[in-house]
């Protein structure tokens, strides 16, 4: 059985250490951060006029790993809005994936690594859709 992933959350929900450990190092995981990341050095560096080609960068990682033939793939980012999933329900369609979206609270007083400001979070929270059936 294949399967992706989504973990989805506000920043400082614990998204980022989550998939790390579900993966167990052994399977890929990707974010939208990722674009934004210096491996080297693992600065963090937000350019809002490049958002479309990191999430451009996550969606064809996904696609390639599902190419590949991994077995389980993680993908943790935000997700507020339903059309951000989107690309990646289609992306399991194609590659007969089954796809399982998690949503992760931040009930361990985690600190969100972006330094987006406490109204930003709550605007954020206001507009995240929870699918009840």
């Amino acid at each position: 059985m294949k399967v992706l992933i989504l973990l989805r959350g506000l920043p400082g929900a614990g998204k980022s250490t989550l998939a790390g450990i579900l993966s167990e190092n052994r399977y890929p995981v990707y974010s939208v951060d990722d674009y934004f990341t210096d491996p080297e050095t693992g600065t963090y560096t937000f350019k809002h006029n490049e958002n479309h080609l990191a999430y451009q960068q996550c969606e064809t990682n996904t696609q390639n790993a599902m190419e590949d033939g991994h077995s389980k793939i993680f993908v943790h980012n935000t997700f507020t809005l339903q059309w951000e999933m989107e690309p990646y329900f289609k992306l399991a369609a194609k590659h007969q994936y089954a796809i399982h979206v998690v949503t992760v609270e931040n009930y361990h007083g985690g600190e969100n690594i972006h330094g987006i400001p406490r109204e930003q979070l709550e605007k954020m929270a206001a507009k995240y859709p929870l699918r009840l059936l």
